[in-house]
């Protein structure tokens, strides 16, 4: 009998949603990143997916930052956000989850996508390179209005 891993586990199945989901989360969670980890020590940013239903919205962006010459940190945000008649609500948990040489990450974000519900797909990779602008760049892909409404709570 073959032992079962993780590479061969069968992928949950999901019932993928086409609805509004929140446009809001993905930018305010990165901006967040930017904020704490400082937008000059960012290298990458790989932004996966959301899970849609809805006005709700489940996601996952990671960051690896400048740790030394050829070291990396990665922190992860896993947030959740949704949308109701009341506003905004938004929650995210920002993960430090350690220290790795840097070429070695984008093996672990396909270990992501392989561990991942399958439907979803890879993340977006964005290349800030320790450069701000290149940080605020970025940014500037969303629209201002996803920025001015405030968050009522957490999701």
């Amino acid at each position: 009998m073959k032992p079962r891993t993780a590479h061969s586990a069968v992928q949950p199945s999901i019932d993928l949603d086409d609805g509004p989901g929140v446009p809001e989360a993905i930018p305010r969670t990165v901006h967040e990143l930017g904020q704490r980890l400082g937008a000059a020590s960012i290298d990458r940013l790989w932004i996966f997916p959301p899970l849609i239903r809805g006005r709700r919205e489940w996601g996952l962006v990671a960051a690896s930052s400048f740790e030394g010459q050829s070291a990396r940190r990665l922190v992860t945000a896993r947030y959740s956000a949704r949308r109701t008649g009341k506003g905004l609500f938004l929650d995210a948990r920002y993960l430090d989850q350690g220290v790795a040489p840097a070429d070695r990450l984008p093996r672990v974000m396909e270990g992501v996508v392989r561990r991942g519900p399958a439907p979803l797909g890879g993340p977006r990779l964005v290349e800030v390179g320790g450069d701000s602008a290149a940080f605020d760049a970025f940014m500037k892909e969303f629209g201002d209005e996803l920025f001015e409404e405030a968050v009522k709570g957490r999701s």
